[in-house]
This record gives C-alpha cells, structure tokens and sequence, in this order.
C-alpha cells in the first residue's frame, strides 16, 4: 500500500514539473484582471436587480 502511494506521488510530482505548463507573470495578471472586471460587473447586475426588486415591493406593499 505505501509502494502506490509513494508511486503515486512521485508520477504527480513528475507531471506537475515536467508536463504542466505554468502562465507566465502578465498571464496570470491579465486573466486576474478580466476575473476581477467580471466579479464586479455581476456583483452591480445583482445590486441593480435587488434595488429593483425592493423598489416593486415597496411599490406593491406599502408601508
């Protein structure tokens, strides 16, 4: 049983080092960037659509 799991490590590490290819610094930037454009841009959708929604059920439900 330890003889797979010690196989089994070594292959992973094999494949991390030799057959993963790694982004490169502004890589990782830019997609880190488009993330964070795309997190905000839905978290105002969503803001927009409960003000809204709160809006319509104060319309409707007064108080």
């Amino acid at each position: 049983m330890f003889k797979k799991i010690g196989k089994l490590c070594k292959e992973s590490y094999n494949e991390l080092v030799h057959k993963v290819s790694w982004p490169t610094m502004s890589e990782l930037t830019s997609s880190a960037i488009v993330v964070l454009e795309a997190s905000l841009l839905i978290a105002l959708v969503v803001f927009s659509m409960d003000q809204v929604f709160q809006f319509v059920m104060e319309f409707v439900y007064p108080h």
